[in-house]
């Protein structure tokens, strides 16, 4: 789930530098063989993807190289991004082809003013305790507790989505709260240095500042039982979906085998989250528990990607206009027409 730095991070997506490209031509035979099912050596070029350090799927799949060993003719750029805000500025620049964001940045990017042509293709995963506000000892014990006080969180992130909704459900004005916008890395040191007194975030820093003798005293699970949830999706520009079907399919297929591993084998899943996140295995399988991930054959049906996902971000969409995250919520076939659920169905 940041409007003042937008510009900033436009100019940033722009000229970002992938952090790891692998292009296997030297090696096909070698990498084709690694593939969990055939690879498709008919698939060339480059494919850009903008990636955050959550432990989901996206980082198993990246770790692992199922895409490289799977489309072996192909170049993998894997770009990394701070908050989904950003991710979504990428696609404004034309800098990626596939992404991962929050639902509430999501939103932003089919809403006015960005308007982008993007859609959602995938469910990485529903936000639920992975999510959190966490609070310094004896600073709270509920959100109405924190009213004058500085509470962190990436501005237009789904954890700050869930921030506004619990002040809202509480009955209180955001106005009354001292909210600032900071990025993940930089949160930690702040907390350190006693600059914050709460902080809704993810992992990998919320169990940080749960070392540091945080207390979590609400988390998006809660805000989820209320009827605001919240995703981590996977978008793709429209030009992208439709000039690149094979590319889609052999991503949605390594993503579904990914969510398969977590399931069925956390302890091979936490080895690559571990090191992709920079958490212990230990603690990457601990994460787990605080999202709910979604086989591909799931995805696909009217409970996710076929009907229901719409509806929830065009109710983001609702939700932002009130704290003037957007300008304009846009017609309800807008939200439903930006999500696409056939690249889901490709991997069944």
């Amino acid at each position: 789930m940041k409007t003042s730095r937008w510009t900033a991070a436009a100019a940033l997506a722009a000229v970002v530098l992938p952090l790891s490209a692998c292009s296997l031509g030297e090696d096909t035979e070698a990498a084709a063989s690694d593939c969990p099912w055939t690879a498709d050596e008919s698939v060339e070029g480059t494919v850009r993807i903008g990636y955050q350090k959550i432990p989901n799927g996206d980082v198993v799949v990246k770790d692992q190289k199922l895409l490289e060993n799977c489309l072996p003719n192909a170049t993998i750029e894997w770009n990394n991004f701070a908050s989904g805000g950003d991710v979504v500025q990428a696609f404004g620049a034309g800098s990626i082809d596939i992404g991962l964001a929050g639902s509430s940045p999501s939103t932003k990017a089919l809403s006015a003013p960005l308007s982008l042509p993007v859609k959602v293709i995938w469910i990485h995963d529903v936000i639920g305790e992975a999510e959190s506000l966490v609070v310094r000892d004896g600073a709270a014990t509920d959100i109405k507790g924190l009213k004058g006080k500085t509470i962190a969180t990436p501005f237009g992130s789904t954890a700050h989505y869930s921030l506004l909704q619990a002040i809202a459900d509480a009955g209180e004005d955001p106005a009354d709260y001292k909210l600032i916008n900071s990025e993940p890395e930089q949160i930690a040191p702040a907390w350190a240095n006693g600059d914050i007194d709460a902080a809704w975030i993810w992992d990998p820093t919320l169990s940080e500042l749960k070392k540091q003798g945080g207390t979590v005293i609400l988390s998006s699970k809660d805000t989820a039982e209320a009827g605001k949830p919240t995703y981590d999706l996977g978008l793709a520009s429209t030009s992208f979906i439709e000039e690149n079907p094979k590319v889609l399919e052999a991503w949605a297929k390594a993503q579904d085998y990914a969510v398969e591993q977590i399931l069925d084998d956390p302890d091979k899943a936490a080895e690559s989250v571990a090191i992709e996140v920079g958490v212990s295995t230990d603690e990457a399988k601990a994460q787990f528990a605080g999202l709910t991930y979604l086989r591909a054959a799931d995805q696909a049906g009217d409970d996710w990607l076929g009907k229901k996902l719409g509806t929830d971000l065009l109710g983001t969409a609702k939700f932002l206009l009130q704290q003037d995250g957007i300008s304009a919520v846009a017609p309800a076939a807008t939200y439903d027409d930006g999500v696409d659920a056939s690249v889901a169905a490709s991997a069944e």
